[in-house]
């Protein structure tokens, strides 16, 4: 979603209002968020309007708020994080090096004995795709 896009607050307002925007309280609400932002996700990222990548954002932070009330994840080590990330996306220590500078550094981060710094999580959110909160 390109957040850059100019949105005409009049479309975003209809679209808007055939979804009923607002906080997730039941589970009927949250399957007709769910099945509006299935809707959306099926046009594909290059055929949706300005409106709609708005639309399918707020739909999309809506539902994952309602998910993490109902079902907290368990909170996981930064490190355990990027130990799963690279072990599910094939990736290697050496492909660290460039965020960490040394082999000892990619080391210490992978055993827990060093922390991963803000900078470092949003290099390696970057590099992996997923929310810096992982890594922090």
């Amino acid at each position: 979603m390109n957040a850059t896009l100019t949105v005409d607050p009049k479309k975003y307002t209809r679209l808007a209002n055939r979804v009923v925007v607002k906080a997730i309280e039941t589970e009927e609400e949250y399957d007709r968020m769910v099945a509006a932002v299935e809707r959306l996700m099926d046009k594909g990222e290059a055929h949706l309007s300005a409106e709609e990548s708005a639309l399918l954002e707020t739909l999309a932070i809506l539902v994952q708020a309602y998910d993490e009330r109902r079902n907290p994840s368990p909170s996981v080590a930064p490190n355990e994080s990027l130990a799963y990330l690279m072990e599910t996306s094939g990736r290697t220590a050496r492909e660290l090096l460039p965020i960490f500078g040394t082999r000892g550094r990619v080391s210490e981060v992978l055993s827990g004995k060093r922390s991963i710094s803000k900078q470092q999580a949003k290099k390696l959110a970057s590099l992996f795709k997923v929310t810096v909160d992982l890594f922090i």
